[in-house]
């Protein structure tokens, strides 16, 4: 069975994006792949946090996994703190990457350009501990959103760096992009990605939201003057983002269908549809949320999936340090 890994960065609540382009997609991988999702806890403290509100969003985070349907039996769940071969792994790749490759990353290069001070070195480097995150478990396949699909380069061209100075230390991943609901964007600003930095709030729906508050933000999304319920990205995006979400939730509902649906019609009844979607999605979502955490058993998960993982990553880090000529004993 070929293997696939994936981590969620919680900073904040997850929201409706992280579930169609990542959590939904897990599942559905679960019986195909070896699956290992882990929360990375380390790349949430590159920008600053609240201690409690970080402890609740990491432990909301594992709930959803499990509620949104990841199953422990299936696929290895575990804290990225929990495995602390990450991070040293994650210094020796720092040590193997070029600073003109760090300078090219997208999140750094874009936070510098806004004039953004005090930005800490873990922000500059945390790609580099992201191609230890994957390359440690020698995955196959990494599921990731178009705008992540740079890290998965890096991190492939570390590898074969390595590889090449130090012999066959890693296999070489290869990134998987979903074709549809890859990349859900702002209700209120479909020019943008949906994100739990959204100041406005609007544009964001969360999988904790009440029901009634998602409604809310579908009904108000911002759409256009045409009013015509068709999928064109380029001329409609707030039109098309919309029947991106009911598509994904509908069991990649081809869009034409969609289309013929609402031909005719206005956009408050296509809002309406998209909302009795979402709303359906998020009921399921929850109740089973509200049964994990009262059952008490993440603990348990957090605990064996690191057991799992560490029995894999703890080789590697091994094999690695002693291809470089770091260990001078026997373990």
């Amino acid at each position: 069975m070929k293997r696939m890994l994936s981590g969620i960065k919680p900073t904040g609540q997850l929201h409706l994006g992280n579930y169609i382009g990542a959590l939904s997609k897990f599942v559905s991988y679960q019986d195909e792949y070896e699956m290992i999702a882990f929360i990375a806890n380390l790349h949430c403290i590159t920008v600053p946090q609240d201690p409690q509100e970080l402890k609740k969003n990491l432990h909301d985070c594992v709930a959803l996994y499990l509620a949104c349907g990841l199953d422990p039996k299936k696929a290895t769940i575990f804290l990225q703190t929990d495995v602390k071969e990450h991070a040293q792994l994650g210094y020796i790749m720092c040590c193997h990457t070029y600073m003109g490759e760090l300078n090219r990353m997208t999140q750094f290069k874009d936070k510098q350009a806004n004039g953004e001070k005090n930005l800490s070195g873990g922000l500059y480097t945390y790609p580099a501990l992201m191609a230890a995150d994957i390359l440690i478990y020698d995955p196959d396949y990494v599921p990731v959103g178009e705008d992540q699909k740079q890290h998965v380069e890096l991190t492939r061209d570390v590898a074969i760096r390595m590889n090449h100075r130090y012999g066959n230390l890693f296999k070489i991943p290869e990134p998987l992009i979903p074709k549809v609901g890859a990349r859900i964007m702002s209700l209120s600003d479909p020019s943008k990605k949906m994100s739990k930095s959204d100041l406005t709030n609007k544009g964001c729906i969360y999988l904790l939201d009440d029901l009634k508050t998602a409604r809310k933000k579908i009904m108000s999304a911002k759409t256009d003057s045409l009013g015509i319920v068709k999928y064109d990205p380029e001329n409609q995006p707030g039109v098309s983002n919309l029947m991106q979400i009911m598509s994904s939730l509908s069991g990649n509902r081809p869009m034409a269908e969609i289309e013929q649906e609402f031909a005719g019609r206005g956009y408050g009844d296509f809002k309406r549809a998209v909302a009795d979607v979402v709303c359906a999605e998020l009921e399921k979502i929850q109740a089973r949320y509200q049964e994990i955490v009262d059952s008490g058993m993440i603990d348990d998960v957090l605990r064996e999936g690191a057991e799992k993982a560490r029995s894999m990553a703890a080789p590697k880090l091994d094999l690695v340090q002693k291809a470089i000529g770091m260990e001078i004993t026997a373990h």
